[in-house]
């Protein structure tokens, strides 16, 4: 009797441990991470409206994807063109730029897991080309002059943070993405020593600080 109640008690106890690994292995099945491809394409439009009348032309525009949960990896690329003509200086520049980051779904609709509140980051690079008219010296007994360069290629980099949000409209596939961009400028090439008054996709620099917005409609594939 002895001998039957420890064999039950020894095959159970196998029977349970086996049942118990095949759930971890069941477990860790549902839990391995699979991409599935998503996109979100979007292009800002106040600032390419904004171009017809002003002397800043920026066009910009973003490719974002969901990777994991709540975590989206984006992809931003333009062109800017833009004059600086104030105290003394007279600069212009124009170029390409790109950015790459992530952002996080901080609050989401249940219903729609692209609508929603995020926050993020990017490292941000341009590669452009500027001109000189006229950069301020001071000249002999504190007169002023100025002095011209011809132009040049130059590059800049920069940290760029995201606080924004998505929200569908109606029930179709397009979507309106706001954001704001606070910036932060950690290295530049400089033409004679001669901080750049202008970056493209970074704004104007003559503070290693800058601001951005973006008002873009986005179309979800």
């Amino acid at each position: 009797m002895k001998t039957r109640l420890i064999f039950t008690f020894f095959f159970s106890l196998i029977g349970l441990l086996s049942f118990a690994q095949e759930n971890k292995e069941k477990e860790a099945k549902k839990e391995k991470w699979k991409y599935e491809p998503n996109f979100m394409v979007g292009f800002d439009v106040l600032n390419t409206g904004a171009s017809f009348f002003s002397d800043r032309k920026l066009y910009q525009g973003f490719i974002s994807s969901r990777i994991k949960n709540n975590i989206h990896g984006i992809i931003e690329a333009g062109f800017e063109s833009n004059i600086y003509n104030k105290n003394s200086y007279d600069a212009k520049a124009s170029g390409p730029f790109l950015k790459l980051g992530a952002f996080y779904m901080l609050a989401k609709d249940p219903e729609n897991e692209f609508n929603g509140f995020y926050a993020g980051g990017k490292a941000a690079g341009s590669f452009y080309t500027q001109e000189y008219k006229a950069v301020p010296v001071r000249g002999y007994g504190g007169s002023s002059s100025s002095v011209a360069f011809p132009s040049s290629t130059q590059s800049s980099f920069w940290l760029e943070g995201t606080i924004g949000g998505r929200v569908q409209l109606f029930e179709s596939n397009f979507y309106i993405d706001v954001n704001l961009q606070p910036r932060y400028l950690i290295f530049t090439t400089k033409q004679d020593d001669v901080q750049p008054m202008i970056v493209p996709g970074f704004g104007r620099s003559s503070s290693k600080f800058g601001v951005g917005f973006a008002w873009n409609i986005a179309y979800k594939f």
